[in-house]
């Protein structure tokens, strides 16, 4: 028999806010005008929920180069894209209070770096919900699919993988809450 879960750990982009079409869009117009053609549908299905540095190898192992300073132009365009675009998918802030209200701890396990998420969550007023408790793939050294941010997020908030539920919407999410041991709905 399972043990009820203390820790839900959620992805951020997809999950909690709404942000993987415009950015997907803009990956697609600076993806092909690099030089390596790519459709809106093509970045969703490929590259929701990778960091920009794993999407930056993949591309320039065709032999189209992004640049450099392609992830750094990448974050820094950031807070544009979002400004005025972003939006807590619906119901989302009710389901975080209700488990909240059941006792269980959250936090926020993703592939995007902790200022983006700031950004994101604090223009939904979702931010205060998870303030303490975000945790990008910056911190450790495999990002998603590898389970090395779960394992980092769960340990941190003191909970063993047993203990935790993944709540993810990407491919990648998905197994690197797997591999981590954890229950994933996705």
């Amino acid at each position: 028999m399972m043990s009820l879960p203390k820790l839900v750990i959620f992805d951020c982009d997809g999950v909690l806010v709404d942000t993987e079409n415009l950015a997907n869009r803009r990956l697609a117009d600076w993806l092909s005008a690099a030089g390596y053609p790519a459709s809106f549908e093509y970045c969703r299905k490929n590259f929701s929920g990778r960091a920009m540095v794993s999407v930056q190898k993949e591309v320039e192992a065709t032999g189209v180069s992004l640049g450099a300073d392609f992830v750094d132009r990448w974050n820094a365009g950031l807070p544009d894209l979002f400004a005025h675009g972003v939006e807590a998918i619906p119901y989302v802030r009710e389901f975080i209070e209700a488990v909240h209200a059941a006792g269980l701890a959250t936090c926020v396990a993703s592939s995007a770096r902790v200022s983006k998420m700031h950004i994101t969550l604090g223009q939904t007023g979702l931010l205060p919900l998870f303030e303490q408790a975000l945790f990008s793939s910056t911190m450790v050294s495999r990002g998603k699919p590898f389970p090395d941010l779960f394992l980092h997020a769960s340990s941190t908030m003191g909970f063993a993988p047993a203990e935790c539920i993944v709540i993810e919407d990407s491919v990648a999410g998905t197994l690197a809450g797997i591999a981590a041991g954890m229950r994933v709905f996705s």
